[in-house]
């Protein structure tokens, strides 16, 4: 017997919980290479995920659908070896999950897209400080979670 395919919002959510995962993970080598605000303000987005990466579980574990597992480690687009890297990679996280996000908005409905758009927005919020705090100008990307 073969494994159903989940439907077009389990997938996206799914994905999105994937994304959650990668984020959190992520945050492990951004926050030692911060300290003072920057290092709170990690620790704080790591939490953010955190509590996005649970309500998800739970939604789809009550809904009867497979929950994608974490993974042991992810791969970092590059070394993160000091604070500009550690600040580089903290944009990019939230620009890669806020993408995940933006691909549920037109696979959900309801509540679901309710969450999926504020996801973007918060994550998209997110970048922008990173990049305030990092000096990269633009500050703001025209679509967030789109590739540019």
């Amino acid at each position: 017997m073969t494994t159903p395919t989940p439907s077009g919002p389990t997938r996206a959510l799914g994905a999105a919980l994937a994304a959650e995962y990668a984020a959190i993970w992520a945050y492990g080598p951004i926050g030692v290479r911060l300290d003072g605000a920057a290092r709170t303000a990690a620790r704080e987005a790591e939490a953010a995920h955190r509590r996005r990466r649970d309500a998800l579980i739970m939604q789809l574990s009550a809904g009867g659908g497979s929950v994608p597992p974490d993974r042991a480690g992810y791969t970092l687009p590059f070394p993160v070896t000091d604070r500009a890297s550690a600040l580089r990679l903290a944009v990019e996280v939230e620009e890669r999950t806020a993408a995940f996000w933006r691909a549920a908005v037109p696979a959900t409905t309801g509540a679901d897209r309710d969450v999926a758009l504020a996801a973007l927005v918060e994550y998209a919020l997110r970048a922008t400080r990173w990049r305030r705090t990092a000096g990269i100008t633009p500050l703001t990307v025209p679509f967030p979670g789109r590739p540019t």
